[in-house]
């Protein structure tokens, strides 16, 4: 389920959660708070960001750390895994440009930044390093007062999640315990619904064609046959009825073609081909239903019926 992927997912976005509005002198420090994500459950800035803060190439930045790799144990900077990195691809739209870099970015946690100043020799690499220290400060601060309010939203999560499950659980057992089609299927005086959603069913499963032998067709069978799957072929026999005629020149003007064909002699019994099935109906289908009537699945090829009908 999407909810439980969201759920389960390694990296959490801080950015969204909305805050009080601030004031024009606090804007470069809420830009910086909407960088701040969760991995790992540690909020970090990813070098990509922190390089454009500090004004310097993401290359130099990991550069400057890497020469003195003693500042940046694992709890101040770390490279992420693939997983992590695809996480962050998906839910930050301004890192996108990740997903094509042939090396894994790596994450400076709070401590990691105050290094980074001391590695990088410039005015705005200490400026901006203060300000991204308040920004870490702010943001802790403000999970600490909204410490309640997050936690009822993950409790209300856990239990979306839950019913969720829940419902598929029930949903599965009920589809599980649905009756399948037979191959014998015999339907009493009355159970003219039964009937109907029967060969509706077995209309809806035909992937090429569908084909009915019948005498007696009117355009509840037209009806019934629109019910096929688009691109279906669908072909009636039945005896010349000028009504029935008229009935399937003015379906096809509007819908899918119903293909007619006069039968050369009259048939006792009815019959419906899907695709390579032939089954063998009890009754005319505008009549199924409405008296005891039998619906049988043939073993025979459909081809040894339609060739007697030449």
């Amino acid at each position: 389920m999407e909810k439980k992927k969201n759920k389960e997912k390694q990296v959490e976005l801080i950015a969204n959660i909305r805050k009080p509005e601030e004031t024009d002198t606090a804007l470069s420090q809420h830009s910086i708070e909407k960088l701040i994500i969760t991995i790992r459950g540690e909020q970090v800035l990813i070098d990509q960001d922190v390089a454009k803060l500090y004004g310097v190439t993401t290359k130099r930045l990991n550069q400057q750390a890497n020469r003195n790799a003693a500042r940046f144990p694992l709890s101040f900077r770390f490279k992420l895994t693939k997983e992590e990195r695809d996480e962050v691809v998906a839910n930050c739209d301004h890192l996108r440009t990740l997903k094509f870099s042939p090396t894994l970015p790596f994450a400076f946690t709070e401590q990691g930044i105050s290094q980074l100043s001391s590695v990088i020799h410039s005015q705005q690499a200490i400026d901006t390093s203060i300000k991204i220290m308040n920004a870490f400060v702010a943001m802790r601060r403000f999970m600490l007062q909204n410490a309640s309010i997050l936690m009822r939203i993950t409790h209300l999560e856990k239990h979306q999640i839950e019913t969720d499950e829940k419902i598929d659980m029930i949903l599965d057992k009920m589809e599980s315990n649905l009756p399948s089609q037979l191959p014998e299927q015999v339907f009493n005086n009355g159970c003219t619904w039964d009937a109907w959603t029967y060969m509706s069913d077995l209309i809806r499963s035909a992937k090429k064609r569908v084909i009915l032998i019948d005498n007696y067709v009117d355009d509840r069978t037209l009806l019934l046959l629109d019910k096929r799957l688009k691109g279906v072929e669908a072909t009636i026999y039945s005896r010349y009825n000028e009504s029935l005629l008229t009935d399937i020149q003015k379906h096809n003007s509007q819908y899918s073609e119903i293909k007619f064909i006069q039968l050369p002699h009259r048939n006792h019994d009815r019959f419906l081909i899907i695709d390579e099935d032939i089954y063998l109906l009890g009754a005319s289908v505008k009549d199924m239903g409405i008296g005891l009537c039998a619906i049988t699945k043939m073993i025979i090829s459909p081809d040894v019926i339609l060739q007697m009908l030449k």
